[in-house]
């Protein structure tokens, strides 16, 4: 019996995680088309990473409508309706006749993506508690750290013998097994007796408490701009490997699928030292790992360095926005016990909101320069340490009062 139950547990990581790793996907499939999007539309870097742009806002914008749509109407339901509208916006973008309807297709795409991603964690939430619900959250990390790493892989190994487009259609593909698995293996997890009446004036007034908590602002803007920082680099790298050092899609999926071992290294990290080490100072050492690998890419761009010398940096600031993206939740959500959903879905939605700013600059000085990607990754690290520093950063006498609070 204990064997069969272990069997359906990984079974169902297997499924909530690769629910919550669409949004990675959806994300880094394509980034190794980049330049090809850019010469077969005829457009300009910047539009292309606009594409970018709109499913980090339909992936942020969708987990404020699926979240609390979720406790009305059940999670099953919800997420085979997204399911599906997955596979149509896949779809669409891979019939787009021009980049303007592939950032609207995006857009949708990104929206129902995000419904993977939250309906996943909700759908844990209803089954587990306690040591089993971190146990079970373990697991499903470890599945989601994969996307960022397969992805790209995924989309460099489509494009050696297809068109572009194909990466929307394998997309689409993923969504229609996705759809059928979810039909035929999940189970709703939320029944009738415990689901909430739709309250928009309790959410907002939630919403409205947290913009006033100096110091989970603090935090939550931390995390949010070492994201833009990181979208930054999704959106740029492309063309500084591609065109600056002339690697061929396949080269840049490997030397991404590399980088994507940095966040997983950064996470691991946290999670074996954290009974030596607390979040706090994690969350210190991560701001300043990124504030220094940052100076050293925008110095290496500036200065023309050979590959190396930008892979090197960028490899220490992806493992930093682990560490970071980590302590900072961990730190933001523990003092958020009567208001935990509200202040996980604005920890969720403000990462890509300003994920969305940042990727437009990167384009600003053209396809053939990575200085406008550092300087944005560089100022991104930059306002991270201003905020924790100047809206949460305590005297070192007050950062022991959390522990002695927890022991009483």
């Amino acid at each position: 019996m204990k064997e069969t139950s272990k069997k359906k547990r990984l079974q169902l990581a297997l499924l909530l995680g690769s629910l919550g790793i669409l949004g990675p996907f959806t994300i880094d499939t394509y980034l190794p088309a980049f330049p090809t999007i850019v010469k077969e539309y005829g457009t300009t870097a910047s539009l292309v990473q606009i594409s970018l742009t709109a499913a980090l806002l339909g992936l942020g914008l969708g987990q404020l409508v699926i979240g609390p749509l979720s406790d009305v109407k059940g999670r099953r339901k919800p997420l085979l309706f997204f399911l599906c509208l997955y596979i149509l916006a896949s779809l669409a973008c891979a019939i787009a006749p021009n980049i303007y309807l592939l950032i609207a297709a995006r857009f949708v795409q990104g929206f129902a993506a995000s419904g993977g991603i939250v309906l996943s964690r909700a759908i844990v939430r209803d089954l587990y508690s306690g040591k089993e619900l971190t146990k079970f959250f373990t697991l499903m990390v470890l599945v989601g750290n994969l996307g960022p790493i397969i992805a790209p892989v995924a989309g460099g190994a489509i494009l050696a013998f297809q068109d572009w487009k194909w990466v929307f259609i394998v997309l689409a593909c993923i969504g229609v097994v996705l759809t059928i698995t979810v039909s035929f293996k999940l189970k709703e997890t939320l029944p009738p007796e415990k689901r909430v009446p739709s309250n928009l004036p309790q959410v907002l007034g939630n919403f409205g408490t947290l913009f006033k908590n100096k110091e989970f602002m603090g935090y939550a803007f931390t995390q949010g701009f070492i994201t833009a920082g990181i979208f930054a680099y999704v959106s740029g790298i492309p063309f500084v490997y591609q065109n600056i050092y002339g690697v061929t899609p396949q080269q840049f999926s490997l030397l991404f699928g590399v980088n994507g071992l940095a966040l997983i290294i950064g996470s691991q990290s946290v999670g074996r030292l954290t009974d030596i080490i607390s979040e706090r100072t994690f969350l210190k050492i991560g701001l300043t790992l990124a504030n220094v690998s940052s100076f050293g890419l925008l110095v290496a761009l500036l200065l023309k360095a050979p590959l190396i010398g930008v892979a090197i940096p960028v490899f220490f600031f992806l493992s930093s926005i682990s560490m970071i993206g980590t302590s900072s939740f961990t730190l933001a959500i523990q003092s958020q016990g009567h208001m935990a959903g509200s202040a996980s879905a604005l920890l969720g939605v403000l990462p890509f909101v300003m994920g969305s700013l940042a990727a437009p600059l990167v384009g600003i000085g053209g396809a053939y320069t990575g200085v406008p990607m550092a300087a944005v990754i560089f100022g991104a690290s930059t306002l991270a340490f201003m905020c924790y520093f100047f809206l949460v950063r305590k005297p070192k006498f007050q950062d022991r009062v959390p522990m002695l609070d927890r022991k009483a």
